[in-house]
């Protein structure tokens, strides 16, 4: 028994709405930008405004509703109606596509307007679902001896949902563009109504499922401190959270997170487009790159969840950052252009370099994923799991996509182009450059000085907990 529900299905609901989650943030981080290359223009900006404005609806959304679940002492309601809302509005999101095809004035130059709106509507309801209902709930079912593996289902399942999104989507996307597996492929002509269709019924479907599977924990009461504006701004009262004794540490592990994130968001969002425009795969290939890559990345996680347990949470830290660093370096050394590549084939000993480098950054961000996730909510009050989400949405999500997607928007922007790629709409396509990895791989090696500090809080917590403990037993 879990705090009151069964392993088997705490397992079944972790697995199951986990999945369909990040299959959900895998289509909105990875697919979505090479849908507005392909369908409605190569601007990087239009990308990167929709990170930015995705990112800070999704942190005040899980303010406004992991508030909310605290005061009613509820968190299956939001997973469920979330879940369903969510699944809709990623459907919606596909539908801007004819916008820009229209041809009609208006509407044209509407549709890089509506991709962001209609982004920002996904993430909102998608923090609500996720962030504040979900995560929230499998907190409320998490302890000491479970941690290490929830942890480790918490870095995994992102990264299958990231294979699966990616691999299966790049299927999906392929499905009628003749010109696939052709020396002239043309993105213009993937087809992503399928795609956003196919995943927004998922989600929808795991939504209702959610309905029947999913209880709340026992112990989880209502939390109502005062008028709901009051609680919700007192997540703010700095003068507050520093008397609590372990709020230094859980910053300065938020700090950590924010710091490995920022250089992240230079690549991630932008790494199917520099598969494809720039290496020169398909989105079928792309996705098997970095699907087969990252399986490996998983396997990772699973002796890694014995060291958390044992209370090596920063030292995982620092692994991860190293392996990331590493394997950014080794994507701006060796994968400089097509010729790098066989890029006809995702399963070329030619394309070894490729894989081995993506497996080292997926591990990376599976590990600081694993370890920070663990780290940063094993410090949150009791009382107030589901408003202090929003504290690790400001520091996992929001800042570092704000800082991270914009600067790496801007070193594209204002990279030369080595050779001119058009859109489908004669406009010259903003190509990500392998200069990203190497500046991503530089910042991220200050993510150490951080970690330095908050080790230090770790170390004092855990040997005042074993003194305790100690004393306790000679009593």
């Amino acid at each position: 028994m879990v705090n009151g529900l069964h392993s088997a299905r705490f397992w079944l609901i972790i697995c199951l709405m986990g999945m369909a989650g990040h299959l959900c943030w895998n289509i909105e981080n990875q697919w979505f930008n090479t849908f507005v290359y392909a369908k409605i223009g190569g601007d990087v900006n239009v990308v990167t405004w929709m990170v930015i404005v995705s990112a800070t609806v999704t942190t005040i959304s899980t303010f406004i509703f992991g508030t909310l679940s605290d005061r009613l002492g509820k968190r299956k309601r939001f997973v469920s109606i979330g879940y369903i809302l969510w699944g809709i509005a990623t459907i919606i999101f596909g539908l801007t596509e004819y916008a820009r095809s229209s041809g009609i004035g208006f509407f044209v130059s509407l549709s890089g307007f509506l991709v962001v709106f209609t982004d920002a509507l996904m993430s909102f309801l998608g923090s609500l679902a996720f962030d504040a209902g979900f995560t929230t709930w499998v907190n409320d079912y998490t302890d000491e001896t479970n941690q290490g593996q929830v942890g480790a289902s918490f870095a995994g399942i992102p990264v299958l949902g990231t294979i699966v999104g990616t691999v299966l989507g790049g299927i999906l996307v392929n499905v009628g563009n003749a010109t696939a597996g052709t020396d002239h492929y043309n993105p213009a002509l993937d087809n992503y109504q399928l795609l956003f269709w196919s995943m927004g019924i998922f989600v929808i479907l795991v939504g209702v499922l959610s309905i029947f599977l999913m209880k709340d924990a026992p112990d989880i009461k209502p939390n109502k401190e005062g008028s709901y504006f009051k609680q919700l701004f007192q997540v703010f009262n700095f003068k507050k959270l520093k008397g609590h004794k372990e709020n230094k540490e859980m910053f300065l592990a938020a700090l950590v997170a924010c710091c490995f994130f920022i250089p992240f968001n230079f690549y991630f969002v932008h790494m199917g487009n520099w598969l494809i425009y720039d290496i020169g795969f398909t989105a079928t290939n792309m996705g098997l790159i970095e699907g087969i890559s990252l399986i490996f990345s998983v396997l990772v996680t699973i002796p890694f969840a014995r060291l958390i347990n044992k209370n090596k949470v920063p030292l995982v830290a620092l692994i991860a950052v190293l392996v990331n660093a590493i394997g950014l370096f080794m994507l701006y050394l060796f994968v400089k252009d097509p010729s790098s590549v066989d890029n006809s084939s995702a399963f070329n000993a030619k394309n070894i370099p490729l894989l081995f480098a993506v497996f080292l950054v997926g591990t990376g961000y599976v590990l600081i994923t694993q370890a920070t996730m663990v780290w940063v909510r094993g410090l949150f009050p009791k009382e107030n799991r589901g408003q202090f989400e929003g504290i690790r949405s400001l520091f996992f999500t929001l800042i570092p996509m704000f800082i991270g997607t914009l600067t790496g928007g801007l070193i594209i922007k204002y990279t030369p182009q080595p050779v001119e790629v058009h859109d489908q709409f004669g406009h010259i396509i903003d190509v990500p450059q392998e200069n990203l990895f190497l500046y991503s791989a530089l910042m991220v090696l200050l993510t150490i000085i951080p970690l330095v500090f908050a080790w230090r809080e770790f170390d004092k917590r855990i040997n005042l907990q074993q003194l305790v403990e100690a004393t306790e037993e000679v009593k």
